[in-house]
């Protein structure tokens, strides 16, 4: 029996901090992030830095819980090869039990290349794996005892599996909490809706609840009235260096981060949602599980590596909590 079951991706990292004369920003609309991360061709771009993690959503927030001091496993895939078997050990560091992850023959581990600027900004090169590529059919439904199913964004062919898991913890007594990705959004209003009413928590970044709800970003009391309309539970939108904002169903509470310079950001949104989880099984109050959630991501972007940084139980950093305001949403 576990209390948490993880899902989501596994990867392999590859970290590349470039040197700042070998790359220029290039500002324009048109990019999604308004600004564009640009090469000469036929150039050699020399890096400062390289380093090699393991990473992925599912993986990730295993390794929160289990910091956390929770009985936890992750259900997903592997390639069978080094980049796989690298991923299996650094679960095993982590002290996480391995019986639910299977070595595809098919296909190869999950791959990224990740860019990174003296500045923290990022660009990452992805290369879908087996974890993608997760059936239903390859989960151990009759296995999986536990309190909890943690769903990271299930990317690809995975996105697939999001109802069926939902509809096996709803029929057996499992709580649900879920970090919705844009493939899960993609599924439709028709096929989601239904998903997020069963839900107990529910994880988006400001970025993503826009898009659920095709409202603008800036709307955010109208996103979360929206959202609430249809999802009953626990709402977390994580608005990056802004802080975060939590809506329980009466109370919204708001919180901003730590004035800190990222290293690295690769994984801040795992630790975040597993880092809250871990904080309202712990004690059962919001406030306390955004303080935890805000320092272990803090803690996360200090390091190279989506895992390096994440805080161990009773640890919380060596900057101040967070300041959390809590109002009745008008």
């Amino acid at each position: 029996m576990f209390d948490i079951i993880t899902f989501g991706s596994a990867t392999r990292d590859t970290f590349l901090r470039l040197k700042k004369e070998n790359y220029q920003i290039w500002e324009e609309r048109g990019f999604p992030e308004g600004k564009a991360l640009c090469f000469p061709f036929g150039s050699k771009i020399f890096i400062e830095d390289l380093e090699v993690a393991t990473g992925g959503g599912g993986t990730n927030s295993a390794c929160t819980f289990s910091n956390q001091g929770f009985k936890v496993t992750y259900v997903g895939k592997v390639g069978d090869d080094k980049r796989g078997e690298a991923v299996i050990e650094d679960l095993k560091r982590f002290k996480i039990p391995t019986p639910f992850v299977k070595k595809d023959k098919n296909y190869p581990t999950a791959y990224s290349a990740i860019l990174s600027s003296p500045q923290g900004d990022r660009t990452i090169l992805l290369y879908r794996g087996a974890c993608h590529f997760l059936k239903r059919e390859e989960i151990p439904f009759n296995k999986l005892k536990t309190d909890w199913f943690y769903l990271a964004p299930l990317s690809g062919e995975s996105s697939k599996v999001f109802g069926p898991l939902v509809t096996f913890a709803k029929e057996n007594n499992i709580k649900v909490a879920v970090n919705l990705g844009n493939s899960q959004i993609d599924l439709g209003e028709d096929i989601l809706k239904p998903i997020l009413e069963k839900l107990d928590i529910l994880i988006l970044n400001g970025e993503e609840a826009a898009l659920l709800t095709r409202l603008p970003q800036e709307e955010e009391r109208e996103i979360i009235k929206k959202l609430a309309s249809v999802f009953t539970g626990i709402l977390i939108i994580t608005k990056g260096k802004e802080g975060s904002v939590v809506f329980d169903g009466r109370y919204i509470f708001e919180a901003g981060s730590p004035k800190l310079l990222p290293f690295e950001k690769t994984g801040a949104g795992d630790a975040y949602g597993a880092g809250f989880l871990s904080g309202f099984l712990e004690k059962n109050d919001v406030k306390y599980a955004i303080q935890l959630a805000t320092a272990n991501a803090t803690s996360c972007i200090q390091k190279i590596g989506a895992k390096n940084g994440l805080l161990k139980k009773g640890q919380w950093g060596s900057w101040p909590l967070v300041k959390v305001e809590k109002n009745i949403l008008l």
